[in-house]
This record gives structure tokens, sequence and C-alpha cells, in this order.
């Protein structure tokens, strides 16, 4: 299954159940040493959950992406269409 879905599709389904089991502020960073992905790469892809309203974004000291609704309220297709395009 993996195969069928680009590179970044895969890392915006790991970005957001990295998320969704780190509640609160977490940093791009932290998700990178945990998942093993570049942050560079992470940058790009959290950019398209944000456009699609699926994260929000804190500046500063403390700050980070965290989800704008439970997990359980997030499908495995809206999040690849929101990474891939149209399925």
């Amino acid at each position: 299954m993996a195969s069928m879905f680009s590179t970044k599709g895969r890392y915006a389904l790991r970005i957001m159940g990295d998320l969704a089991t780190h509640p609160g502020w977490v940093s791009l960073g932290d998700v990178a040493k945990r998942q093993g992905i570049s942050r560079k790469y992470l940058e790009q892809v959290v950019s398209l959950m944000h456009k699609a309203g699926f994260v929000e974004s804190l500046r500063g000291k403390g700050g980070g992406y965290r989800l704008t609704r439970d997990p359980s309220q997030y499908t495995l297709g809206a999040i690849l269409r929101a990474a891939e395009g149209s399925l």
C-alpha cells in the first residue's frame, strides 16, 4: 500500500500520527528526530497540512505544531488528498 503513495503522502501520514500521539505543541525538530525524516522536507509537508487546516502553529519558545481537532476526526484519505492533491 505504501508504494501507492508519494513520499510526501507517506510523510504527511507519519507527521499527523506523531502529532496525534504527542498532545500539545510539538517542535518539528522533535518530529524529525522521532521519524528519521529531514526537517527541511518535513517543513514542506507540514506546510501542506497547515494550509488544509489540519494543524496550527505557534512560533517561539514552547511553540511548534499541534492538531486543530481530535485525531479521530481525520481520515487517511483527507490527509493524503491534502498532501498529494486529488487521488
